[in-house]
């Protein structure tokens, strides 16, 4: 009898489940990836339906196809030279004349100003765009007038 219910039980788990084949696939491309040549090649090979239109003016590059822009002529009349005002050299020379004077390295006056000694070696050099504030915080800080009409030469 034993045996009996314990094959009962066994029925009753198996009873719920469902056998039937059941088959997975990969869902079609979409959008772009619909429009791949690698799709598009293989859904031909696969028997599918392809339709294939080509769009009017599709990728031309209009405005080369409009001709010359109109500012272009201004563009190429144009002669002034576009360019940053750099350190003058007599600005340059008062710099490192000063800081040598305070007996200073470029270290000790950027320092000096909460600079970067980079900025001082670009003023010195002549390749820095003049800054008023950094040009002020250098004369305060070598006690010395390098702007003006007054500057020391």
């Amino acid at each position: 009898r034993s045996l009996h219910v314990q094959a009962g039980v066994r029925d009753m788990n198996l009873q719920g489940q469902d056998w039937d084949t059941v088959v997975i696939r990969k869902k079609a491309p979409s959008g772009s990836a619909a429009k791949d040549k690698d799709a598009i090649n293989a859904a031909r090979r696969s028997g599918a339906e392809i339709d294939a239109v080509k769009k009017y003016n599709a990728g031309g590059n209009k405005a080369a196809a409009a001709g010359p822009v109109k500012n272009a002529v201004k563009l190429e009349n144009e002669t002034e030279d576009f360019h940053h005002d750099r350190v003058s050299f007599d600005l340059k020379k008062a710099i490192m004349q000063a800081r040598l004077d305070k007996k200073m390295t470029q270290a000790q006056l950027a320092q000096m100003i909460n600079e970067k000694p980079q900025v001082i070696q670009e003023y010195e050099s002549g390749k820095a765009i003049p800054n008023q504030q950094v040009l002020g915080k250098i004369e305060r800080a070598l006690g010395a007038k390098l702007r003006g009409k007054k500057a020391k030469k």
